[in-house]
């Protein structure tokens, strides 16, 4: 049975992809990895790159004993997912881009820096607010409380301390060169409102990425995949080889 891999977002884990994982198990052996820091994984509290992060899950997939695998890394997760897909492609077979980037652009270093001290600064509760607004459109929030809850309640459980470093993490990084290596098939998807990542971030990897398609959720934010009608099974089917596109 083949493997799949999937890489969680900023101050999540690997829970997050409970709806992904339960489109994928009956087909694959599916591990939804922690992030240092994150849910269940240690830290030691020392500072870490997204290319210490990427080196992880390279070491899983050896693990695993089953490479190359399918992958999906998810905003923070899709920049670990580029960083190891560009420097180890003989690990990643096919790929998943999920509202994401492999470079947050100018000033990202200062702004990441801002996020970093909310992080450590602000009660997990009161940080919230600003979360929920990125992730989901007001419409979702509205109609769907029950994911809102669960995600929420993933994003209260992270350590503040691992939280700021990713933020620190992900202001260092610059995958762009990267892309051209990337041998999987590769799609990219984004939220049509998504304005932490927007849609012309996504353009870029596409763009940068041999052979890549691109999918815009129309009406979703930040969280498109788990916001839009049938995202979930578009990118398990790409996962599994099983798309039509």
């Amino acid at each position: 049975m083949s493997a799949i891999l999937l890489l969680h977002s900023l101050a999540m884990s690997g829970e997050q992809w409970q709806p992904l994982v339960e489109r994928l198990e009956p087909h694959a052996q599916v591990v939804a990895m922690d992030a240092r820091g994150h849910g269940k994984s240690t830290w030691d509290g020392s500072a870490f790159t997204v290319e210490d992060l990427a080196a992880d899950a390279a070491e899983l997939i050896g693990e695993l004993g089953d490479g190359p695998v399918a992958m999906a890394g998810m905003s923070m997760g899709g920049c670990v997912a580029v960083a190891l897909a560009g420097t180890r492609p003989d690990l990643v077979s096919r790929l998943v881009l999920a509202d994401t980037t492999a470079d947050y652009g100018p000033g990202k270093e200062v702004a990441w820096a801002e996020r970093a001290g909310n992080a450590t600064g602000k009660p997990r509760a009161k940080q919230l607010e600003f979360q929920l607004d990125r992730w989901f459109s007001p419409g979702f929030l509205e109609r769907e409380p029950a994911e809102v809850r669960r995600l929420a309640d993933l994003f209260l459980a992270t350590d503040s301390r691992a939280h700021a470093q990713a933020c620190l993490a992900l202001g260092a990084f610059d995958g762009s060169a990267l892309l051209g290596s990337i041998t999987a098939d590769t799609l990219v998807v984004v939220g049509e409102h998504d304005y932490a990542t927007p849609p012309a971030m996504a353009t870029a990897l596409a763009d940068g990425v041999p052979n890549a398609t691109l999918r815009v959720f129309p009406d979703a934010r930040h969280f498109g995949m788990f916001e839009a009608p049938g995202a979930l099974d578009l990118v398990a089917a790409h996962l599994l080889g099983n798309e039509d596109r």
